[in-house]
This record gives C-alpha cells, structure tokens and sequence, in this order.
C-alpha cells in the first residue's frame, strides 16, 4: 500500500491541514522573514519555452511577475534554464539577454551552475509541449519527464544535497514513473510537488467541501484533449473527493467507455444525469445536457470505483462544454453541490501564478504545499484510462492504485485565505 500517514504529514509539515488552516499571515511567514529585495534562486528545466507555453506562463512569472507585465512576483529568482528543445519560436535566448540568466547545456549544470555544489534552492521541471513521440497503443504524450527526474535526482545525489521540485501536470505517461518519482523524493527526503493547476483555480460559486464530509457520489466535467485535458479534469475531481471521510483511499478499478456506452453507464449507475445537471448550471450560459456530446468521437466517460465504496466520474463532454466543473452529492444534502473550475481564458494565464505561489511557498517551508500523493493516484488513474480506451473500453483493475492520504488545507484562488489575489478575467 502507498499510504501517507499522520506521521509522514507531522514530519512532511502539512499536518495543519488535518486541523485547521493556517492563515496567510502564518503561510507567508518564511517568506516576509526573506529581507527585502531577496530573492531565492531557482533552476527551471523545460522541454521547450515558446509563447503562452507552459514554460512561459510559470517561468514567465518569475521572470516578469504574476501578470507578466513587470509588476509584483515572487520571491524567486532564475538562475539557471535548461531547454530540451529550442524550436522556431523560441523566447529562452531572448529572455536570457534580457534577464541575465544563464542558459545551459546540461540538467546539472542547471542545478549546479557547473560546480560540484546545488545552486539553487529549488527547481521547476516543465515537461509540457514540444516535439516528442505518442506511445503506439495509448497515444499518450511521452513527454521526458521521468529523465528530467532521474537527471535532477543524480545532481543531488553527486552533490549530496536536494532541494524541493516542482514537476508540471501529471507525473509520467506510465504509472510506473510516477510511483518511482514520489517513492525516490520520499526515499531522498525532499518535497515533491505536482500536478494540474485546477486545484489552485477559481472556484464559482466558491465551494470548499467541509472534513470528513460524506460524499455519496462525485462528478467531474473536462474537455479536450482524452490525456491533455482529461488529467487537469481527474485533478479537480481529486481536490473536491480527498476531502471526504477518511481521506483518499485509492482506486480499485478504472474504465473508459465512449459513445453509446457512455448512456449505458449511467443507466446502471456509474454517473449521474443529476450531477452533470448540477455542473452544467454552475457553467457560463447553463448549457443544457443533451445526448449529442456522447457522439464525439472526442467524448468519453472515466468510471471509477474507490477502495472505500465510492464510485465517481469523469465526463469529457467534447460538443457540449468547454469548460471544467465538478458536482458531489453529500449524505444528507437534498441537493447537489457545484462549481466551475475558472481559468483565465488569455494570457497571463493567471490561475499558474497559483502554482507558482505554492511552489514558492514548498521552497520557503521546505514541506510541499500539498502531498504529491494527489498526483500521483490522477497519474495512475489517467494512464489506466487511457489503456481501457486502448483496449475498447475494457475494465481495468487497479490493485496497484492503493494510494491512500488526507488532503490539506492549501487555498484556490477566491478562497478566503488565498495569499493574493489577480483578476480571473
């Protein structure tokens, strides 16, 4: 069993979300101790850096600030970036000029600015976009971050010294380097930090479902790319259904049906029409559910049986909403809760500055904002489904998705305890 426990929290620093949340005053603290005009120094590895790629709209922020306009920012401070690829459009070179930072050859002088010594204090991986191969069977993205990994990893071990890393989105195109990664920061004993920026967006209306809530039943909306899109949606399932009695306890199967199917499904009950009703409404417009989006041949349904009884969906409703939301029905509640995930439709992309203020505050602390655990169940979920797909819908069991942990209180970015605050629009 992969299972975070109270103790690995106490000792990881994110006990205060088993309680109660620290407030910002209380979340910044390491950060207003930073004197002033002191920035922390960061490498960034990236496997390319065009405009409003993902390498632009994280690293571009700490180069340029939240809204990449030269305003305010974080303490942080590039030292150092590593491209796997510089194609065409390239802005690396041009930013390099501008900023001073250094562009290197190799993931270990990034880290190491060619010493025998880690330079930095922290260290985003950004394996996102970019010309790379799809796996033959799954059409899974093979973006090389378990090498970024491996090759971070191999800096502090010749240096004998790590320090926290951030990995964008899911943690690999296979389970097994998602497990590898979270079991060697665990093993090495340096905070990981992953996943979607979903869990860190707006929320509207605001909702925050309560501790140890009782969810009978969960749904979540995506769009877009089944891999690309279908992670950031699992991601917002995951944040809402974390929350619940006991905390996660890990998935037992996972499916992938589409077309007809998708309407099969329901009628035995592994979604609901109720919950995708009640998400839709939270969405601009309120679009209504019809049975047309099941046609795309870009739609499907991602079914999900928990260890602990729980069964939750995710819908890829292509043709119908481009937007992401996410509907629970709680024990005792008549009526289901909802809310759309907002993101910032244009550039800055303002809902990864949220990410980038969690990561500064991993590097500040030293414990990650939230448990890579998240990511690391959404990474094996999302490859799982993604072989069903393969496979004609097959029914895959999951005995190795025993990831268990309890969530933390680290706020999105309309929370009442969000650290800053930008406009969403």
């Amino acid at each position: 069993m992969i299972r975070a426990t109270r103790r690995d929290l106490l000792k990881s620093g994110i006990a205060a979300g088993l309680g109660t949340f620290l407030p910002a005053r209380l979340c910044t603290s390491r950060a207003a101790d930073t004197p002033a005009g002191q920035r922390l120094p960061v490498a960034a590895i990236v496997t390319e850096y065009r405009k409003d790629s993902h390498a632009d709209v994280i690293v571009g922020k700490i180069l340029e600030g939240y809204r990449q306009d030269g305003g305010p920012g974080p303490r942080l401070n590039l030292v150092s970036l590593y491209t796997d690829q510089v194609p065409a459009t390239d802005m690396s070179r041009a930013l390099a000029e501008k900023h001073g930072f250094r562009l290197v050859k190799s993931i270990d002088e990034a880290i190491t600015l060619g010493t025998n010594q880690v330079q930095v204090a922290g260290v985003l991986s950004i394996g996102e976009h970019g010309n790379y191969p799809m796996t033959p069977d799954t059409k899974q993205h093979m973006y090389p971050r378990r090498r970024f990994f491996e090759e971070i990893v191999a800096s502090f071990r010749r240096c004998g010294k790590s320090v926290p890393v951030f990995n964008d989105k899911h943690l690999g195109y296979r389970w097994d380097d998602a497990k590898f990664m979270v079991d060697t920061a665990h093993e090495m004993k340096f905070p990981l930090l992953a996943g979607s920026s979903l869990p860190v967006a707006w929320r509207q209306p605001i909702l925050e479902l309560p501790d140890d809530c009782e969810i009978e039943s969960a749904l979540a909306l995506g769009y877009g790319g089944l891999e690309a899109y279908g992670f950031h949606a699992l991601e917002a399932l995951q944040c809402m259904i974390e929350k619940r009695r006991g905390g996660e306890t890990g998935v037992s199967s996972a499916q992938a049906v589409t077309g007809d199917a998708i309407r099969v499904a329901e009628t035995q009950g592994q979604w609901s029409q109720e919950l995708l009703d009640a998400a839709l409404k939270t969405l601009p417009g309120s679009p209504s559910a019809t049975d047309d989006w099941t046609k795309n041949d870009q739609s499907a349904a991602y079914l999900l049986q928990h260890r602990d009884g729980l069964k939750s969906a995710v819908l890829m409703v292509n043709g119908l909403a481009a937007q992401f939301a996410v509907a629970v029905k709680l024990k005792g509640r008549s009526e289901p809760l909802a809310t759309w995930f907002k993101l910032q439709p244009r550039a800055p992309f303002g809902h990864f500055a949220y990410l980038v203020q969690a990561f500064e505050q991993t590097i500040q602390t030293g414990h990650a904002a939230y448990p890579a655990e998240r990511t690391l169940l959404t990474t094996g979920v999302l490859d799982r489904v993604m072989q069903s797909l393969s496979q004609g819908g097959v029914l895959m069991e999951t005995p190795e998705l025993d990831v268990a942990y309890h969530s933390v209180h680290w706020p999105f970015a309309n929370h009442r305890d969000a650290v800053m605050t930008l406009p969403n629009d």
